[in-house]
């Protein structure tokens, strides 16, 4: 394990923590390669059903490292144009992916936004599937005012969570807003009180995990899908996903617990 990351299991849920807190929970390549080595570990592993994603210390991340930031820029300025841009847009597209490997897990994700996610902190928590903040938390897109073009896929995720409305307005603007403002306009799922972000993103990821492991991974993935499937394709696929829990072992245990009034006990078959 990176000593800037560390994994806790909590029962069938995965809490994955960037654990760099002196800087902030700052981005770096190594943290990044870590993070696509547990997703990796954590996406085969069926025990799994769900991950929760948080920061240590006061920030979930405070967005890329400012030197690895420095030290591209510089490079790009002693060389501008080819072949040092093709450079730098290789390296940026690799460090997007990354991260970004975190929607290639099967399990859904949850982000804990414990504190301030700035610029690809905050594009990384809107890459998971829900996100829990804390009223008093920083949440902010500054590229724009860091000097440079949106990254980590920023400009894809916000407005589909959003809208473009609000989307221009924290992309173009660089501002930053509170839980509370995040949670009205749909950015974050709910803002708590900053005690209670990691305990109800696991109590939130527990509920998930408590279902049928086969349904809730489909599941994602026709959410992942639906902005670009039509509605005849969509409904291919749920009839598809349908038929698959017919001859699972976990629909007749629900439908058992439903006729027996009791909690169903999910395998995963």
């Amino acid at each position: 394990m990176s000593e800037s990351l560390r994994v806790e299991r909590h029962g069938a849920v995965a809490l994955v923590v960037f654990d760099d807190p002196a800087r902030r929970n700052a981005m770096t390549e190594a943290m990044g390669r870590a993070l696509a080595s547990v997703v990796e570990r954590l996406g085969g592993d069926e025990t799994v059903r769900a991950v929760v994603l948080t920061g240590a210390g006061v920030a979930f991340s405070a967005g890329g490292d400012l030197a690895m930031i420095e030290a591209r820029a510089a490079a790009g300025r002693a060389a501008p144009g080819e072949p040092q841009r093709s450079e730098n847009r290789a390296f940026m597209r690799s460090f997007y992916g990354l991260f970004l490997s975190l929607r290639e897990l099967p399990q859904p994700t949850l982000a804990a936004i414990n504190g301030a996610a700035i610029g690809a902190g905050l594009a990384v928590a809107l890459a998971c599937d829900l996100r829990i903040a804390a009223r008093e938390a920083r949440l902010g897109l500054n590229f724009n005012r860091l000097g440079i073009h949106p990254g980590m896929g920023s400009t894809w995720t916000l407005p589909r969570l959003v809208g473009p409305a609000h989307a221009a307005d924290l992309l173009l603007t660089g501002r930053t807003i509170d839980g509370v403002e995040a949670e009205r306009i749909g950015l974050v799922n709910r803002a708590v009180a900053a005690h209670a972000v990691v305990s109800d993103a696991l109590a939130a990821a527990a509920e998930i995990a408590a279902c049928a492991p086969q349904a809730v991974r489909g599941t994602r993935r026709a959410l992942a899908r639906a902005f670009t499937a039509s509605l005849d394709e969509q409904l291919d696929y749920e009839a598809e996903q349908q038929a698959l829990c017919y001859e699972s072992a976990d629909l007749a245990e629900g439908l058992a617990a439903t006729r027996e009034r009791r909690a169903p006990r999910f395998t995963g078959r």
